[in-house]
């Protein structure tokens, strides 16, 4: 970054959690390796934090500004209990000190408080999908719902859904992780952004030749991933299938998988990589903004069967489309059925025969670590100077 390294930052991110990490921490700490490689002074605020300094560590020790959420009764665990809360907690941090606020959000962050002498640049992983587009899935999957009060959740999203339109226009400049985020960005916020894909560590993966026979899935398990699809699809193909990955659905998955399916839980990045370039395929059955985890799992050489619909379609290049480098196959119907039998089309035609492992990696590159830094640098510093220019 150009810009005077003496400018004081303030970065916002919407809560830091060891039960709920994902690619939006990963981007996170990617601007933080950022921001330190270039001695900038900046401070991190988030709703909580209850990450130990194993899991999250900063470069330069800074401190972490929480809200009074972390310190409510059952924080730690719940905290998403106190969504009604989140808006007025998100602009109760003082900010005036800082020239510059980037906030990285996919909740509230963005609705931070901001003055006209701040130049705010908010990265968005998503806008609020249990608000929005996905709403009914989060209803049915609530435990609002088995409570019978699924008005009163309704309600509270109907609050959150104006204060989140009202927020975004404090935003000055929006970065979309992906071409659906910024459709989505468009379609709920009536704003333009710049599109930058998140930064994936490409480099730490190798493109095996020799691979197994399992099917592999790493997600958070959340009812907007849809691992649930996977497991019914392959409890009716009896291939074997491997499901890393945490989350509230876990125990009501495992109850209803077959012995095929195997659930590993949370597993180190190092396991992970061994399981991403040994596994026949990597599986994706839900809406995803962009998707980290099979651009990873790509960067290995395996290839992608997933649900052709949002932000893979920038990432996976379908065998079917006639495309130069196939990285994988999409199917159409967001539906065990649907899944099931395009996993019986690759097993019986052998379609990862088809692929190279190699191609598969170099098309992975262009999501690369030092792809995202350059890109986002660069719009930094021209935001900086057309907002000195105002």
């Amino acid at each position: 970054m150009k810009f005077d390294s003496n400018i004081k930052i303030a970065l916002i991110h919407d809560w830091l959690s060891q039960d709920y990490k994902g690619g939006a921490e990963k981007v996170l700490k990617e601007i933080e390796k950022g921001l330190s490689k270039k001695d900038l002074n900046y401070d991190l605020y988030t709703l909580v934090n209850h990450l130990d300094t194993e899991n999250f560590r900063l470069p330069n020790k800074q401190k972490i500004f929480t809200s009074f959420i972390q310190n409510l009764p059952f924080s730690k665990k719940h905290f998403h209990k106190y969504l009604p809360l989140f808006p007025f907690a998100i602009e109760q941090f003082d900010l005036n000190q800082y020239k510059l606020v980037m906030s990285s959000s996919h909740s509230v962050a963005k609705g931070v408080i901001t003055s006209p002498d701040q130049l705010h640049i908010s990265y968005i992983h998503s806008p609020m999908r249990y608000a929005w587009d996905q709403m009914h899935i989060y209803l049915n999957e609530s435990s609002y719902k088995k409570l019978k009060l699924t008005i009163l959740l309704r309600l509270i999203l109907q609050s959150l859904r104006k204060w989140d339109y009202i927020s975004s226009v404090r935003v000055d400049k929006f970065i979309a992780n992906s071409s659906f985020t910024a459709r989505r960005i468009k379609k709920y916020w009536g704003r333009d952004s710049k599109i930058i894909h998140p930064p994936v560590n490409t480099n730490y993966f190798f493109p095996n030749d020799n691979r197994g026979e399992f099917y592999l899935s790493v997600s958070r398990l959340v009812p907007n991933k849809r691992v649930d699809l996977l497991v019914k699809a392959f409890n009716k193909l009896d291939y074997p299938l491997i499901i890393v990955g945490e989350g509230p659905e876990k125990n009501d998955l495992k109850k209803i998988a077959n012995k095929n399916i195997k659930f590993l839980g949370f597993q180190k990045d190092s396991e992970i990589k061994i399981l991403m370039e040994n596994c026949r395929a990597f599986l994706y059955a839900g809406i995803e903004d962009f998707g980290i985890a099979p651009v990873e799992a790509m960067a290995a050489g395996a290839p992608i069967i997933a649900y052709g619909k949002a932000g893979i379609l920038d990432t996976v290049n379908c065998i079917t489309s006639n495309s130069e480098n196939p990285t994988g196959i999409l199917y159409k119907d967001q539906s065990p059925d649907a899944l099931k039998e395009c996993v019986q089309y690759f097993e019986e035609k052998k379609i990862w025969e088809e692929f190279s492992n190699n191609n598969i990696n170099a098309w992975s590159q262009k999501f690369g670590v030092e792809t995202f830094h350059k890109k986002l640098n660069l719009f930094i510093d021209q935001s900086l100077a057309e907002f000195k220019n105002l």
